[in-house]
């Protein structure tokens, strides 16, 4: 098996929790190591790698794959230098801060001849697969409306300064809006027209934090949301069909088990407790039906053996820059429409 030599640009919770894991639990990449500029922290979990001391010695090295994984603002930059360098690329979302930026890296990435992958690992959660699978199933009939939630309680900043500043990067648009907006246009294509309100809710923020977003298709509905004061969740994902609906909380457990330090594996990772499955309410050969729906497995696992594929083999991306350039546009459009409080054609 042909290996991948990837290294990441930064080993905080997103190196070590969302990436290195994967990274050394598939055969078919060799993790190099990470730059590190205070902390060096990567040779305690993985004593055989590099400690990057800058970008340009990472980049010096033999790597095919780099992973940026620093704030959003920076994607752009890095991202440019890694394709430059003749590396392939896997960016964490938000993609980049605009449409322009994420356009521009996808035409370098095709002059290069170089994958360049967004990392929307949220399509592999276990409840975002259910939902795709009842889709296709097709037991709610014709969807008329649908809702996508990724709500928190939690009223306090975050003690991570850089998440918290008046950035191009910064707020919950970027942040959980781009899972939000992704899982959108995968499981409903592309929009043609996004309503949104964008509000400061938590006391002293200087970043949005309260997002509410209608996007508008020709045969449906579906309303986006996300927000920091919820104390009591409802669920995260709402069909409504021509012939019933199916409910589902956000109830993945990966995030929280890689937390942990747990490594994960090919066999029963990203497993949801039985009592967590979806609602299914419709009629099915003129039959009424009420129902829990067994919970697809997630695993994030899926994504790395798609960058795998699309480098070896020369297939598409799992996310394509093109799918990451969309939703820069929806981000965009959100923004314009918050700001003028206006419908934005897309």
């Amino acid at each position: 098996m042909k290996k991948i030599k990837t290294a990441l640009l930064s080993y905080g919770m997103s190196g070590k929790v969302f990436h290195a894991p994967f990274l050394t639990l598939h055969q078919g990449f060799e993790l190099m190591g990470a730059w590190e500029r205070s902390k060096k922290l990567i040779q305690q979990d993985y004593p055989t790698v590099k400690s990057y001391d800058s970008l340009d010695e990472l980049l010096a090295d033999e790597v095919d794959l780099v992973v940026v994984n620093t704030p959003i603002d920076t994607h752009f930059d890095y991202t440019k230098q890694v394709l430059l360098a003749g590396k392939h690329a896997l960016v964490e979302k938000a993609f980049t801060t605009t449409a322009a930026q994420a356009e521009a890296l996808q035409q370098l990435a095709q002059e290069k001849g170089l994958k360049l992958t967004v990392y929307q690992n949220r399509r592999w959660d276990s409840d975002l697969k259910t939902v795709k699978k009842v889709l296709e199933d097709g037991v709610l009939g014709e969807i008329v409306e649908a809702e996508i939630r990724f709500d928190r309680y939690n009223p306090a900043l975050s003690p991570k300064l850089w998440k918290e500043s008046d950035n191009a990067g910064a707020g919950v648009l970027m942040d959980l809006g781009s899972h939000l907006i992704d899982q959108a246009l995968y499981l409903f294509g592309y929009p043609q027209a996004v309503f949104a309100d964008i509000r400061r809710l938590r006391e002293n923020s200087q970043i949005d934090d309260n997002i509410d977003i209608l996007l508008y298709y020709t045969d449906k509905r579906v309303r986006l949301h996300a927000g920091f004061f919820n104390r009591e969740m409802t669920p995260s994902y709402v069909l409504q069909g021509r012939k019933g609906t199916f409910l589902k909380h956000r109830a993945d457990v990966q995030e929280d088990t890689l937390k942990t330090g747990a490594k994960p594996n090919l066999t029963d990772w990203g497993t949801e407790p039985p009592e967590k499955a979806g609602l299914l309410y419709t009629e099915i050969n003129g039959q009424v039906l009420r129902q829990t729906v067994p919970t697809q497995q997630g695993n994030y696992y899926d994504l790395f053996e798609g960058v795998y594929q699309s480098i070896t083999q020369n297939v598409p991306e799992p996310v394509t820059a093109a799918e990451g350039l969309q939703v820069m546009h929806v981000i965009e459009a959100a923004m314009r429409s918050s700001q003028t409080k206006q419908v934005v054609q897309l």
